[in-house]
């Protein structure tokens, strides 16, 4: 009997091959306190934090494979889909914009965007092109939870602005070609 094991989602391809769709790997279910993070390591999804009690994941969170933003990490993606994911499905996405944010810790700025996907099969959000097409509301809203998400941690992170498809799919071009130059 041969073992298998479970394929690291990190080295998937970002693309799909369609025009402006994209990979993403679901870490954290919309709805939940559980933050979980793949573990290159060991191969597997773990718990990494728990949110404070009345916190919780507005929409499901994850991350675009075969990228490195400049933290060092896959670049992150928020899923607008029409009912939560699960930890470790892979959701193809249509990417609608991004929130550019600055990340402070110990006195060290970088760059810590969040990308917006919309899940191609979703109902709800079909409509969506561009984040100007989100409620402006709404778009606070998702920018003051991570500001509040990374203070709960000791970070700061501060909303630059915003940009749209073209400036996001541009962003994962280039964390796609920082992945490869480890």
């Amino acid at each position: 009997m041969s073992k298998k094991s479970i394929a690291n989602p990190i080295r998937l391809p970002a693309f799909n091959g369609e025009d402006g769709v994209i990979h993403v790997v679901i870490e954290t279910a919309k709805g939940s306190r559980n933050k979980f993070s793949f573990d290159e390591n060991l191969n597997v999804f773990r718990l990494k934090k728990v949110l404070p009690e009345g916190m919780s994941f507005p929409y499901d969170f994850g991350f675009v494979p075969s990228t490195r933003a400049e933290d060092g990490d896959p670049l992150d993606v928020l899923v607008l889909m029409d009912e939560p994911g699960c930890t470790g499905c892979l959701v193809e996405c249509r990417v609608i914009g991004a929130i550019c944010g600055e990340q402070s810790e110990d006195g060290k700025k970088i760059r810590n965007d969040r990308l917006l996907g919309v899940a191609v099969p979703s109902h709800t959000h079909s409509n969506l092109k561009h984040i100007d097409d989100l409620n402006t509301m709404l778009v606070r809203e998702i920018d003051k939870f991570f500001v509040n998400y990374h203070q709960q941690y000791g970070a700061k992170f501060k909303v630059v602005g915003h940009c749209g498809p073209k400036q996001a799919l541009k962003m994962i071009k280039k964390a796609t070609k920082r992945n490869r130059g480890k």
